[in-house]
């Protein structure tokens, strides 16, 4: 399965062929339409927003429906007032997946 850092330059092509779906597939996902995830996968500059959105879902898996804004909330209360538990908390969850894979 693709691995993407923050930051790094995503491959979104490269990713929508390894998963095996076609651009309506992949792009609808994130609110994207066909011809502009073609634009992206051509070489337009994609969006920070866009970027990330295509690293949760497509390459974390996460399902962004699920996610509510009091997540989104204590995770950034967590990364900003308590940065030693988010990085605990954080190595916990990633061995604990790990484990489960």
């Amino acid at each position: 399965m693709p691995t993407v850092k923050t930051g790094e330059k995503i491959d979104a092509r490269d990713i929508r062929r390894k998963l095996g779906l076609n651009q309506q597939q992949f792009w609808s996902t994130l609110g994207v339409t066909q011809s502009g995830g073609s634009r992206y996968e051509s070489g337009r500059n994609m969006p920070k927003p866009v970027r990330e959105l295509l690293r949760l879902v497509h390459v974390e898996h996460i399902d962004i429906k699920s996610i509510k804004r009091e997540d989104w909330e204590v995770l950034e209360y967590l990364k900003t007032q308590e940065p030693d538990l988010f990085k605990s908390l954080k190595k916990s969850a990633r061995s604990r997946s790990k484990k489960a894979a």
